[in-house]
């Protein structure tokens, strides 16, 4: 009966995490950008990837300084690693079937980049098991970077912005979704109907993200834990996907919208950001309030490390050969790609 209930809560919570992005989330993101005077790609690799990232973020958060329960933290490194690699190869993937474009490949390139900076300093920080402040506020300060070169980029090297979509009322389909949308905008202002509360529409709708995705994370580990699957492949996989639904479903939403890049940049700028910021700044917090140093794991560190460069490569290496070119075909195999490495983490993990 338990089960059961688990599947249903989880399935609402999909349906419900679709509407609040696409009619609540990413409206809102657009109309901010406007204010801030961001490209699509800027605003998919800052505001889209920060605010699709809460699970990941609190879930870090809440783990380095104790707050969450115990066995959680043993499959944090793992779901970190997995959702890198879902992010990558499953939304980027996902957002092609959806609608082929031509990507720019100057706002890509600069994110591929930024993320093999990123898994180096990651590989340097953890090499001697264990992180200091110095280490802790390097990671902030490269997302910093990160994010004043995003802001940039367009200025520095010219190339041309897909605007957004014009605004239109929200259309009811059916009556599920109706009731759902209008449940929704009791407590979040509908960009649509009050367009001046788009600051408040945003971070409502992060702290509705975050909470629904917990919710949502919860039920998968329940149910995994009743089907007796290994909490390592559990990490790498079914918990890993879970914490990127938020990710997945608003890069679809801009990619339906025909604005490819912007869903690219949040794939790439969200492992950015959960390893950056995700850990840096919870690791800053830790150590000046609680340790003057933190313990990390380092076993599986060069399999990680070589997991999330081959999900950079043959990203890089398809785009390159297709021209920049992403639609159907290449987002199929990007997703075979994926389905490979979860049949391989089946075979291996015991």
């Amino acid at each position: 009966m338990h089960l059961i209930l688990s599947l249903i809560i989880l399935t609402l919570s999909f349906y419900v995490l679709a509407i609040l992005t696409e009619e609540f989330f990413v409206p809102a993101i657009d109309k901010l950008a406007t204010k801030l005077k961001l490209s699509s790609d800027a605003s998919g690799a800052t505001l889209l990837a920060m605010g699709s990232s809460a699970p990941e973020f609190f879930t870090s958060l809440f783990a380095i300084l104790g707050i969450v329960g115990s066995g959680q933290e043993d499959i944090g490194a793992g779901t970190i690693v997995g959702s890198a690699i879902f992010n990558v190869l499953v939304i980027i993937g996902a957002a092609a079937t959806f609608k082929a474009v031509k990507l720019q490949w100057k706002p890509v390139l600069r994110d591929l980049v930024f993320y093999i900076l990123t898994i180096l300093l990651l590989l340097v920080s953890f090499s001697d098991g264990k992180i200091v402040l110095f280490e802790a506020l390097s990671f902030v300060a490269m997302y910093a970077i990160y994010v004043f070169s995003v802001v940039n980029w367009r200025k520095w090297f010219k190339y041309d912005e897909v605007p957004p979509p014009p605004e239109t009322e929200y259309t009811n389909k059916n009556k599920l979704q109706n009731a759902t949308y209008k449940t929704i905008s009791l407590i979040i202002p509908s960009p649509s109907k009050k367009p001046k509360l788009y600051l408040t529409t945003f971070m409502l709708s992060i702290l509705a993200i975050a909470g629904i995705s917990w919710l949502l994370v919860e039920q998968v580990i329940f149910i995994a834990d009743t089907a007796g699957i290994n909490s390592t492949f559990l990490a790498l996989t079914v918990l890993a996907a879970g914490t990127s639904i938020p990710d997945l479903i608003g890069s679809i939403v801009v990619a339906k919208q025909g604005r490819g890049d912007m869903a690219v940049s949040n794939a790439i700028g969200s492992n950015v950001f959960d390893i950056l910021f995700g850990l840096g700044f919870p690791w800053v917090l830790a150590l000046i309030f609680i340790s003057d140093s933190i313990a990390v794991g380092t076993a599986n560190l060069t399999a990680s490390v070589i997991l999330l460069f081959a999900t950079v490569v043959a990203t890089l290496f398809l785009l390159v050969m297709r021209n920049w070119k992403i639609g159907h075909k290449s987002g199929l195999l990007l997703i075979g790609m994926y389905m490979a490495y979860c049949v391989y983490i089946a075979l291996t993990v015991a």
